[in-house]
């Protein structure tokens, strides 16, 4: 019997590669002769780059010292380098909201780390760009990763402004020009954002005010962002308004905008960097899983996009959970008796889910 294991993370406790492992584990300690496949999915957000690492042949994890972090200090950046020449970029490698540790910064957390990353990646020679967007800690528009990339502000006499992240609205304000006569050509390949999100820039659903008070801003802090951004697509035109402009803090309308970047679904994207739809195209059973499984489950996260690439081809799936909204999913939770207890130990309670969904194919086997 052929399983392909492709689980997301379950966020906060184990990553989406130690959790294929384990449920891996878990399998073949009840059918030790199946073959069994593991691929840790992502959906653009935190993970995706481990994700594409840890299941592509020949793909290069490379370092980027030193980059600066969404308040300025430095953080250690990466990349992945795919052997078509695609890198692979991980937005919140830089500028994510953790790299923060609780202290948010809503009006100056930038995005430079990315663009620096961004820059290194196209100095050694990468031919296309893709770019997951999730976990974000400002809202800048993409601002500061474009800056980093050769655009800038100007007065109405010519003058660059200062757009350092704590005069950024300042610069806003005086600006009368977006420059970007020397920003960095964007790769022959193209640029890719993933993302699962559907936010337009501005209004009721846009960055400021569906995201910002995640990010430390209260109901005035909100007023300004959507201000700030309001401005930098005065300055910067395109559509403010396309779907998934508003992620990552506005990040995903800068990129097109600014650089004719292209917004996909993200683990939709994710699965075929990874090659994941021929692999469960010649499985007879796929498992898959996150933290937590509700009602957005299946519209565009991971895990969703598992269970729709099964059903297209008629392949079984299973989904494992932290916890679960569906009594059709088994829940680490469950057989761990609580949440709490199967947070202590992700790694053994999703070896026993492994070890039960075996079981149960035993059993109906034996039916």
């Amino acid at each position: 019997m052929r399983v392909v294991v492709a689980p997301d993370s379950f966020k906060g406790t184990i990553d989406a590669a130690e959790a294929a492992d384990a449920l891996a584990a878990g399998w073949r300690s009840v059918r030790g002769s199946d073959e069994v496949r593991c691929v840790p999915m992502a959906d653009g957000g935190e993970g995706t780059l481990a994700a594409v690492v840890s299941a592509g042949e020949g793909v290069r994890l490379v370092d980027v010292p030193g980059v600066s972090g969404p308040d300025g200090r430095p953080v250690r950046g990466r990349y992945a380098l795919l052997p078509d020449g695609t890198a692979v970029v991980e937005l919140a490698v830089a500028s994510g909201l953790p790299l923060l540790n609780g202290g948010l910064r809503p009006m100056t957390a930038t995005t430079r780390g990315t663009g620096e990353i961004i820059a290194a990646a196209l100095g050694a020679g990468a031919r296309r760009l893709v770019i997951g967007l999730g976990g974000s800690a400002s809202t800048d528009g993409g601002y500061g990763l474009l800056a980093v990339l050769g655009a800038c502000l100007r007065a109405s006499s010519g003058r660059r402004l200062d757009d350092r992240p704590t005069d950024l609205d300042r610069a806003l304000s005086a600006a009368r020009t977006f420059d970007r006569s020397c920003l960095h050509a964007a790769p022959a390949g193209g640029v890719v954002l993933l993302t699962d999100v559907t936010n337009p820039l501005l209004g009721e659903d846009g960055a400021a005010a569906v995201y910002g008070p995640q990010k430390g801003a209260d109901e005035r802090k909100v007023a300004l962002l959507e201000r700030r951004l309001t401005r930098l697509a005065e300055l910067l035109g395109g559509d403010p308004s396309v779907p998934g402009a508003g992620a990552a803090g506005g990040t995903g309308y800068g990129l097109v905008a600014g650089w004719g970047a292209v917004v996909e679904p993200g683990a939709a994207a994710v699965a075929r960097l990874l090659g994941l739809p021929a692999m469960v195209a010649s499985a007879d059973l796929v498992i898959t899983g996150e933290g937590r499984f509700d009602g957005t489950s299946l519209r565009g996260k991971a895990v969703g996009e598992v269970v729709r690439l099964a059903g297209e081809a008629g392949v079984r799936s299973a989904v494992v959970a932290g916890v679960a909204d569906a009594p059709e999913v088994l829940t680490l939770s469950a057989l761990a008796g609580s949440p709490a207890e199967a947070c202590r130990e992700p790694a053994h309670w999703l070896h026993r889910a492994g070890a039960v969904l075996a079981g149960r194919h035993d059993a109906s086997v034996g039916r």
